[in-house]
């Protein structure tokens, strides 16, 4: 199971489950697929994890499955964020649909979705014992009898001629520098040394000057990373160069723009784990990963609208059983 929060989410409107199920999935989607079918909500759905219990596939072969299962219209994944002010986080969620969607029902489930965590935001439960008068604070204890007499206040000295060394005191480091030095902390290929985070300091202030979060700072540098980084700061200047976020415009002071912000579902590229929003990552693929997938052998054929090919879906198995 996944921390809490976080994990698998069956979507609305499922059907009973049947032998028929994924039956024009190709063997290796079609295992996947059932598999995940059965988890329980909240069930965790990293690749690591799904190919530690499916003995038949590596990590590479479960990831490929996913990807055709995305495009099939099975599951999405998200990020979320939860909480408020200085307790918001982002969690992962991978919605999952027995019955295939189209990309129209799920950006519109996704919005759904997005109500409803910003309703729960905005009006949370109500607090336990709210309405429990607040016990009597205890009256405290005599002073014990000490054999020191009671200091008095001194008299306040008089002002130095000279500036006090507690003056001098240098700022700490930003929140754009703290982020960067804790980016090993999530992951150890991103390690990077004093000198690498003061050269991205100003990079990284940019983008918090831009409005997002450290958390949606974090989360873009460290989404879909290579298998290997043989330069992080080479490779995090790149990502804050190239997915630096547009300058909003200034807000107005009307009371309208007061109230709480509209907090949005992000979909993340079953493929790559780049983020978008639903409508912009069809299939749950972004761009170059669905252009990709369309020019590759790994396209899902559309679902037949008479009887299976006997002949065509066994020489389609044998195929499939070579490549495994």
């Amino acid at each position: 199971m996944a921390n809490p929060g976080y994990g698998k989410r069956t979507a609305s409107d499922q059907p009973r489950g049947g032998a028929a199920d994924f039956i024009l999935l190709p063997i290796r989607e079609r295992y996947v697929a059932g598999f995940i079918d059965h988890l329980p909500e909240g069930a965790s759905m990293s690749v690591k994890q799904l190919a530690r219990q499916l003995p038949l596939y590596g990590q590479q072969a479960i990831s490929s499955a996913l990807t055709a299962l995305s495009v099939a219209g099975h599951l999405r994944r998200v990020r979320c964020p939860v909480g408020s002010g200085d307790e918001t986080r982002w969690v992962f969620r991978t919605f999952w649909s027995r019955t295939a969607r189209d990309n129209a029902w799920w950006t519109t489930f996704l919005a759904t979705e997005t109500a409803t965590e910003a309703a729960t935001i905005k009006a949370p439960g109500p607090t336990p014992n709210a309405l429990a008068p607040a016990p009597a604070p205890a009256p405290a204890p005599a002073p014990a009898p000490t054999a020191v007499p009671q200091q008095r206040t001194p008299a306040p000295a008089p002002a130095p001629t000279t500036r006090p060394a507690a003056d001098a005191t240098e700022p700490g480091p930003s929140p754009a520098y703290v982020a960067l030095a804790r980016l090993g902390r999530n992951d150890h290929r991103l390690t990077l040394s004093a000198d690498d985070c003061a050269a991205l300091e100003p990079r990284a202030t940019q983008w918090l000057a831009r409005g997002v979060s450290v958390d949606y700072l974090t989360s873009a540098l460290t989404a879909g990373l290579p298998a290997e980084i043989s330069s992080p700061v080479g490779f995090l200047r790149r990502r804050l160069t190239d997915k630096m976020p547009p300058r909003l415009p200034a807000e107005s002071t009307s009371p309208a723009t007061t109230t709480t912000p509209t907090r949005r579902i992000l979909v993340e590229c079953t493929d790559c784990g780049r983020l978008g929003r639903p409508e912009a990552l069809p299939d749950g693929l972004c761009r170059p990963c669905r252009e990709t997938h369309s020019n590759g052998a790994g396209n899902l054929p559309p679902a037949p609208t008479e009887g299976p090919d006997v002949k065509a879906h066994m020489a389609n198995l044998r195929d499939l059983l070579r490549s495994v």
